[in-house]
């Protein structure tokens, strides 16, 4: 600080205080009267509003827009249940599908390797005769003695054949037309184990005197399977 000369001693020292008390104040409040310690207190806040400013514009997730999210993930999340569901329910399809066809390829293969004679093979005429007709002589080959082959199983000696029969067994393609079986047997009417849940049926229809179309379907639930088969009298008199 500086202090002018000539003047007197007391005069100075009421310089010198007036002097430090004016500099005491500039350190304490500045050239424009404020206090430096209210300033510094407002910069926090300043600072504080500069970084909350920007928080200020960000938005989150209203409540509509959780609903519509929730209800959109619901939706998909139910298709998707609904085809593994509908995929777990058929997934087993393939396996009942081949069985059905196995069972069905037996049946007819067993159908098939029957004779298809003009009589019944436990006719007298049977291995000669060249008709169904029946009446004929014994030795006659016009026809049947006594029991001509039809369509459906015959009745031998007072009894009607059967699959599983040991002394009138269907033995003709003829005698199968009708026949219905469930659960699926063997010839000695023995189930098969595991097919309990199968079904089979037997249709036959004569396209001509010569040839017979055989329809064999084999069902298990709401599922079935027909198969398909031919056969014709190339041989009337082969009787087994």
């Amino acid at each position: 600080m500086c202090i002018p000369r000539g003047q007197r001693t007391e005069d100075r020292r009421q310089i010198m205080v007036r002097q430090a008390a004016r500099c005491i104040f500039k350190t304490l409040f500045g050239n424009n009267g404020r206090s430096r310690m209210q300033n510094s207190a407002a910069q926090p806040h300043k600072i504080q509003s500069s970084v909350l400013r920007p928080l200020s514009s960000e938005r989150g997730i209203s409540l509509v827009e959780l609903i519509i999210f929730i209800v959109i993930v619901s939706v998909a999340v139910a298709g998707v249940l609904s085809v593994m569901n509908i995929t777990a329910q058929h997934s087993a399809d393939p396996l009942i599908r081949k069985q059905e066809q196995a069972i069905a390829e037996a049946l007819l293969a067993e159908i098939e390797l029957q004779p298809f004679t003009w009589c019944d093979p436990t006719d007298a005429n049977a291995a000669i005769a060249t008709s169904n007709s029946s009446g004929n002589p014994v030795g006659s080959t016009a026809g049947c003695n006594t029991t001509p082959e039809a369509l459906g199983p015959e009745t031998v000696n007072g009894v009607i054949q059967s699959r599983y029969s040991a002394t009138t067994p269907f033995n003709n393609v003829n005698d199968y037309n009708g026949f219905n079986m469930s659960p699926i047997l063997d010839i000695t009417g023995t189930p098969v184990a595991g097919l309990g849940n199968y079904s089979a049926s037997v249709a036959i229809t004569a396209l001509s005197s010569a040839e017979l179309q055989i329809n064999v379907t084999v069902t298990s639930g709401n599922t079935s399977l027909t198969l398909t088969g031919f056969r014709y009298r190339y041989a009337p008199d082969a009787v087994p």
